[in-house]
């Protein structure tokens, strides 16, 4: 099976789409998924595109969705909303509209802020039966494994001792039956320093990973450029046991598309 994978495409409809196109995704004869590590929307302006685009695919049965650390900030968003009411999420007081999970929330109503701020239980009713949340949400799943390669979004779950920034993680070799707050914790974590630092990755596997922009990697570990800057690279980064292919698409407007065959 041919995989085309991205990651952290964010809302960014016509980027993804220019990436798969330039990886050949679409003039592909032979079967093949596309898979995507998570962090679908959030940020890009172009939510409604991107979960047509989405749901196309997995009527085709060619999409492998696997859930982001936004995916749960979305679910969270609507929670908070809920509770505390909408004015306090849209004044910016929280953390969802510098995450961009608020205006995907208008996006998906088709709402102003205006009218969302005015009608929040409108809100949370469109969004609700929206079919990113009706029909896209409910098929990602924590992780899909191939002989070769485990695609996830932060990482695999481990055990973690202490508190960053002085936290040590190690493997966990249960960690395919890890419960949901073992996943959700995992979809933060940084898979390159894990890898790299911890040790922490599968025996006889390669980790496809995104959330942490790849710039990170090769800054950090491998001593080239800067993470943010002009100098910052954001292509794929590898290293044993790990590729890494969020390309940081809100700053660099890069989409990394990765072909794997496996």
């Amino acid at each position: 099976m041919k995989y085309y994978v991205v990651s952290d495409v964010h809302g960014f409809y016509t980027k993804m789409k220019k990436a798969l196109k330039d990886a050949g995704f679409f003039d592909e004869k032979g079967p093949c998924k596309l898979i995507v590590c998570g962090d679908l929307l959030d940020r890009g302006k172009e939510a409604l595109q991107m979960v047509d685009f989405m749901l196309q695919m997995h009527k085709e049965n060619k999409l492998i969705y696997i859930l982001g650390n936004h995916e749960d900030l979305l679910v969270r968003c609507l929670q908070d909303i809920a509770s505390i009411g909408a004015h306090e999420i849209a004044s910016g007081k929280r953390c969802h509209c510098q995450n961009g999970t608020w205006d995907t929330l208008l996006q998906l109503a088709q709402m102003t802020d205006i009218e969302a701020c005015n009608n929040e239980y409108e809100l949370i009713r469109r969004v609700r039966n929206s079919p990113f949340y009706k029909k896209l949400l409910p098929v990602g799943i924590d992780y899909y494994e191939t002989p070769k390669y485990i695609f996830t979004h932060g990482w695999i779950p481990c055990i973690m001792r202490g508190y960053r920034p002085y936290a040590s993680y190690k493997y966990d070799k249960s960690w395919r039956n890890a419960d949901v707050i073992a996943w959700s914790k995992a979809r933060w974590h940084n898979g390159m320093e894990l890898a790299c630092k911890f040790r922490v990755t599968e025996p006889g596997k390669t980790i496809v990973c995104g959330h942490w922009h790849t710039s990170y990697g090769h800054s950090v570990i491998n001593k080239k450029g800067k993470e943010f800057d002009k100098s910052s690279d954001f292509s794929p980064f590898m290293a044993k046991g790990i590729l890494a292919i969020d390309g940081c698409t809100a700053f660099s407007g890069v989409v990394n598309c990765v072909v794997i065959e496996d």
